[in-house]
Protein backbone atom coordinates (compact mmCIF):
# COMPACT_ATOMS: atom_id res chain seq x y z
CA UNK A 1 0.00 0.00 0.00
CA UNK A 2 1.26 3.53 -0.78
CA UNK A 3 0.04 7.01 -0.04
CA UNK A 4 0.80 9.76 -2.54
CA UNK A 5 1.19 13.40 -1.50
CA UNK A 6 1.31 15.24 -4.84
CA UNK A 7 1.80 18.67 -3.29
CA UNK A 8 5.05 17.58 -1.66
CA UNK A 9 6.17 15.19 -4.40
CA UNK A 10 6.29 12.39 -1.87
CA UNK A 11 5.34 8.76 -1.78
CA UNK A 12 4.83 6.94 1.51
CA UNK A 13 5.31 3.18 1.19
CA UNK A 14 5.30 0.16 3.46
CA UNK A 15 8.66 -1.47 4.15
CA UNK A 16 9.51 -4.06 1.51
CA UNK A 17 12.29 -6.65 1.38
CA UNK A 18 14.51 -4.58 -0.91
CA UNK A 19 14.70 -1.75 1.66
CA UNK A 20 15.15 -3.78 4.85
CA UNK A 21 18.94 -3.50 4.99
CA UNK A 22 18.62 0.28 4.69
CA UNK A 23 15.94 0.32 7.39
CA UNK A 24 18.05 -1.76 9.77
CA UNK A 25 20.71 0.98 9.77
CA UNK A 26 18.15 3.82 9.99
CA UNK A 27 18.96 5.00 6.44
CA UNK A 28 22.61 5.55 7.43
CA UNK A 29 24.19 2.88 5.24
CA UNK A 30 27.17 5.22 4.79
CA UNK A 31 28.02 5.22 8.51
CA UNK A 32 30.72 2.85 9.82
CA UNK A 33 29.35 3.39 13.35
CA UNK A 34 26.02 1.86 12.38
CA UNK A 35 27.82 -1.34 11.47
CA UNK A 36 29.09 -1.54 15.05
CA UNK A 37 25.54 -1.65 16.45
CA UNK A 38 25.30 -5.39 15.79
CA UNK A 39 22.23 -7.22 14.56
CA UNK A 40 20.00 -6.13 17.45
CA UNK A 41 17.61 -4.18 15.26
CA UNK A 42 17.30 -7.00 12.74
CA UNK A 43 16.43 -9.46 15.53
CA UNK A 44 13.96 -6.96 17.04
CA UNK A 45 12.27 -6.54 13.67
CA UNK A 46 11.96 -10.29 13.09
CA UNK A 47 10.35 -10.67 16.50
CA UNK A 48 8.10 -7.62 16.38
CA UNK A 49 6.77 -8.02 12.83
CA UNK A 50 4.64 -10.85 14.23
CA UNK A 51 3.45 -8.59 17.07
CA UNK A 52 2.04 -5.76 14.98
CA UNK A 53 5.11 -3.68 14.09
CA UNK A 54 4.44 -1.25 11.26
CA UNK A 55 7.18 0.46 9.21
CA UNK A 56 6.70 3.09 6.52
CA UNK A 57 9.26 4.86 4.35
CA UNK A 58 9.17 8.18 2.50
CA UNK A 59 10.45 8.60 -1.07
CA UNK A 60 11.19 11.88 -2.82
CA UNK A 61 10.31 12.76 -6.42
CA UNK A 62 13.39 10.86 -7.63
CA UNK A 63 12.39 7.72 -5.77
CA UNK A 64 15.08 8.12 -3.12
CA UNK A 65 14.20 6.96 0.41
CA UNK A 66 14.75 9.82 2.83
CA UNK A 67 12.56 9.13 5.86
CA UNK A 68 11.07 6.37 8.00
CA UNK A 69 8.61 5.80 10.81
CA UNK A 70 8.13 2.70 12.96
CA UNK A 71 5.28 2.07 15.39
CA UNK A 72 3.97 -0.86 17.39
CA UNK A 73 0.89 -1.75 19.44
CA UNK A 74 1.46 0.19 22.65
CA UNK A 75 1.55 -2.95 24.81
CA UNK A 76 4.91 -3.78 23.24
CA UNK A 77 6.48 -0.53 24.44
CA UNK A 78 7.46 1.05 27.75
CA UNK A 79 4.20 3.00 27.72
CA UNK A 80 0.91 2.05 29.37
CA UNK A 81 -2.20 2.85 27.34
CA UNK A 82 -4.32 1.96 24.31
CA UNK A 83 -3.55 2.14 20.62
CA UNK A 84 -0.14 2.45 18.97
CA UNK A 85 3.23 3.87 20.01
CA UNK A 86 5.66 5.58 17.64
CA UNK A 87 9.12 4.25 18.43
CA UNK A 88 10.71 6.85 16.17
CA UNK A 89 10.24 9.00 13.12
CA UNK A 90 13.39 9.97 11.27
CA UNK A 91 14.18 12.02 8.17
CA UNK A 92 17.77 11.71 7.01
CA UNK A 93 19.48 15.06 7.55
CA UNK A 94 23.18 14.43 6.98
CA UNK A 95 25.21 15.54 3.96
CA UNK A 96 26.82 12.12 3.87
CA UNK A 97 25.21 9.20 2.09
CA UNK A 98 21.84 9.98 0.57
CA UNK A 99 21.94 13.63 1.65
CA UNK A 100 19.63 15.98 3.51
CA UNK A 101 15.90 15.33 3.06
CA UNK A 102 14.70 17.50 5.93
CA UNK A 103 12.46 20.53 5.45
CA UNK A 104 10.51 18.93 2.60
CA UNK A 105 7.47 17.68 4.48
CA UNK A 106 8.56 14.05 4.80
CA UNK A 107 8.10 13.98 8.57
CA UNK A 108 4.55 15.30 8.41
CA UNK A 109 3.66 12.91 5.59
CA UNK A 110 5.03 9.92 7.50
CA UNK A 111 3.20 10.91 10.67
CA UNK A 112 -0.09 11.38 8.85
CA UNK A 113 0.28 8.00 7.14
CA UNK A 114 0.93 6.28 10.47
CA UNK A 115 -2.06 7.97 12.10
CA UNK A 116 -4.39 6.95 9.28
CA UNK A 117 -3.05 3.41 9.41
CA UNK A 118 -3.56 3.20 13.18
CA UNK A 119 -7.13 4.47 12.81
CA UNK A 120 -7.81 1.88 10.12
CA UNK A 121 -6.57 -0.80 12.49
CA UNK A 122 -9.07 0.34 15.13
CA UNK A 123 -6.70 2.14 17.53
CA UNK A 124 -8.16 4.58 20.06
CA UNK A 125 -5.14 6.81 19.68
CA UNK A 126 -1.45 7.00 18.95
CA UNK A 127 1.39 8.02 21.28
CA UNK A 128 4.92 9.20 20.65
CA UNK A 129 7.89 10.23 22.71
CA UNK A 130 9.75 13.48 22.29
CA UNK A 131 12.58 15.43 23.91
CA UNK A 132 12.01 18.77 25.60
CA UNK A 133 15.34 20.07 24.26
CA UNK A 134 15.61 21.27 20.63
CA UNK A 135 17.17 18.22 18.98
CA UNK A 136 16.09 14.81 17.62
CA UNK A 137 12.44 13.80 18.19
CA UNK A 138 11.51 17.27 19.44
CA UNK A 139 8.40 17.32 21.61
CA UNK A 140 7.59 20.77 20.22
CA UNK A 141 7.33 19.32 16.70
CA UNK A 142 4.72 16.78 17.79
CA UNK A 143 2.75 19.52 19.54
CA UNK A 144 2.63 21.42 16.23
CA UNK A 145 1.11 18.29 14.68
CA UNK A 146 -1.75 18.31 17.19
CA UNK A 147 -0.30 16.06 19.89
CA UNK A 148 -0.91 16.67 23.59
CA UNK A 149 1.48 16.11 26.48
CA UNK A 150 0.40 13.03 28.45
CA UNK A 151 3.38 12.44 30.76
CA UNK A 152 6.97 13.49 31.45
CA UNK A 153 10.12 11.81 32.73
CA UNK A 154 13.01 14.27 32.83
CA UNK A 155 13.66 15.46 29.28
CA UNK A 156 11.54 12.64 27.86
CA UNK A 157 8.02 13.80 27.01
CA UNK A 158 5.18 11.40 26.23
CA UNK A 159 2.71 12.84 23.72
CA UNK A 160 -0.45 11.46 22.20
CA UNK A 161 -3.27 12.07 19.77
CA UNK A 162 -6.64 10.49 20.69
CA UNK A 163 -8.88 9.16 17.92
CA UNK A 164 -11.95 8.47 20.06
CA UNK A 165 -13.73 10.34 22.85
CA UNK A 166 -13.21 7.53 25.36
CA UNK A 167 -9.45 7.29 24.80
CA UNK A 168 -7.43 7.61 28.02
CA UNK A 169 -4.05 9.37 28.02
CA UNK A 170 -1.04 7.02 28.17
CA UNK A 171 1.61 6.98 30.91
CA UNK A 172 5.28 6.11 31.04
CA UNK A 173 6.06 2.74 32.55
CA UNK A 174 7.97 3.42 35.77
CA UNK A 175 11.32 1.83 36.63
CA UNK A 176 10.68 -0.88 39.20
CA UNK A 177 14.18 -1.83 40.28
CA UNK A 178 17.86 -1.26 39.64
CA UNK A 179 20.43 -3.96 38.81
CA UNK A 180 22.62 -4.71 41.82
CA UNK A 181 26.42 -5.15 41.74
CA UNK A 182 27.90 -8.62 42.05
CA UNK A 183 30.21 -8.67 45.12
CA UNK A 184 33.89 -8.62 44.19
CA UNK A 185 33.19 -7.79 40.54
CA UNK A 186 32.45 -4.77 38.40
CA UNK A 187 28.92 -5.32 37.14
CA UNK A 188 27.91 -3.95 33.75
CA UNK A 189 24.16 -4.33 33.13
CA UNK A 190 22.84 -3.45 29.69
CA UNK A 191 19.13 -3.19 28.94
CA UNK A 192 18.55 -3.31 25.20
CA UNK A 193 15.25 -3.38 23.32
CA UNK A 194 16.58 -3.43 19.77
CA UNK A 195 14.41 -0.81 18.08
CA UNK A 196 16.94 2.05 18.37
CA UNK A 197 20.33 1.86 16.70
CA UNK A 198 21.75 4.53 19.04
CA UNK A 199 20.89 2.39 22.06
CA UNK A 200 22.06 -0.75 20.26
CA UNK A 201 25.39 0.97 19.70
CA UNK A 202 25.71 1.73 23.43
CA UNK A 203 24.94 -1.92 24.21
CA UNK A 204 27.61 -3.20 21.81
CA UNK A 205 30.17 -0.68 23.10
CA UNK A 206 29.53 -1.75 26.69
CA UNK A 207 29.77 -5.44 25.83
CA UNK A 208 33.06 -4.91 24.01
CA UNK A 209 34.52 -2.74 26.79
CA UNK A 210 33.48 -5.18 29.52
CA UNK A 211 35.14 -8.09 27.70
CA UNK A 212 38.50 -6.33 27.82
CA UNK A 213 38.77 -6.79 31.58
CA UNK A 214 38.16 -10.51 31.69
CA UNK A 215 36.82 -12.09 34.89
CA UNK A 216 36.98 -8.80 36.80
CA UNK A 217 33.81 -7.70 35.03
CA UNK A 218 30.40 -9.37 34.90
CA UNK A 219 28.33 -8.39 31.86
CA UNK A 220 24.57 -8.78 32.24
CA UNK A 221 22.31 -8.42 29.20
CA UNK A 222 18.56 -7.85 29.48
CA UNK A 223 16.47 -8.23 26.33
CA UNK A 224 13.56 -5.88 26.97
CA UNK A 225 11.86 -6.70 23.69
CA UNK A 226 10.49 -9.55 25.79
CA UNK A 227 7.45 -8.16 27.62
CA UNK A 228 8.10 -10.16 30.77
CA UNK A 229 11.59 -8.63 31.11
CA UNK A 230 10.40 -5.11 30.34
CA UNK A 231 7.55 -5.42 32.85
CA UNK A 232 9.83 -6.82 35.56
CA UNK A 233 12.31 -3.94 35.39
CA UNK A 234 10.38 -1.05 33.87
CA UNK A 235 13.47 -0.18 31.83
CA UNK A 236 13.47 -0.23 28.04
CA UNK A 237 17.05 0.79 27.25
CA UNK A 238 19.79 1.73 29.67
CA UNK A 239 23.33 1.03 30.82
CA UNK A 240 24.23 0.55 34.49
CA UNK A 241 27.72 0.09 35.92
CA UNK A 242 27.73 -1.16 39.51
CA UNK A 243 24.12 -0.09 39.86
CA UNK A 244 24.64 3.48 38.65
CA UNK A 245 23.09 4.47 35.35
CA UNK A 246 25.42 5.89 32.73
CA UNK A 247 24.15 9.16 31.22
CA UNK A 248 20.95 8.71 29.24
CA UNK A 249 21.65 11.74 27.01
CA UNK A 250 23.70 11.44 23.81
CA UNK A 251 25.01 7.87 23.51
CA UNK A 252 28.20 7.56 25.60
CA UNK A 253 31.30 6.77 23.58
CA UNK A 254 33.22 3.52 23.83
CA UNK A 255 36.07 5.44 25.45
CA UNK A 256 33.81 6.88 28.14
CA UNK A 257 32.28 3.50 28.97
CA UNK A 258 35.68 1.83 29.10
CA UNK A 259 37.09 4.57 31.34
CA UNK A 260 34.27 4.14 33.86
CA UNK A 261 34.76 0.38 33.92
CA UNK A 262 38.53 0.69 34.23
CA UNK A 263 38.22 3.04 37.18
CA UNK A 264 35.91 0.57 38.94
CA UNK A 265 38.27 -2.35 38.22
CA UNK A 266 41.21 -0.47 39.75
CA UNK A 267 39.28 -0.05 42.99
CA UNK A 268 38.91 -3.82 43.24
CA UNK A 269 42.67 -4.30 43.42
Amino acid sequence: MSLFCPGDFLEIIDLADDAKELYFVCLEDWSPEMKKAGDNKRRWYEKMKCRGLRVKLAKDADGQIGGMIQYTPIEHSNVLGDGYFINCIWVHGYKEGRGNFQGKGMGQALLKAAEEDAKRLGAKGIAAWGVSMPFWMKASWFKKQGYKIADKDGMAVLLWKPFTENAAPPKWMKQKKTPQPVPGKVTVASFVNGWCQAQNLVHERAKRAAAEFGIAVVFQEYDTSETVVLTEWGISDGLFIDGKQVSGGPPPSYEKIRKVIEKKVRKLR
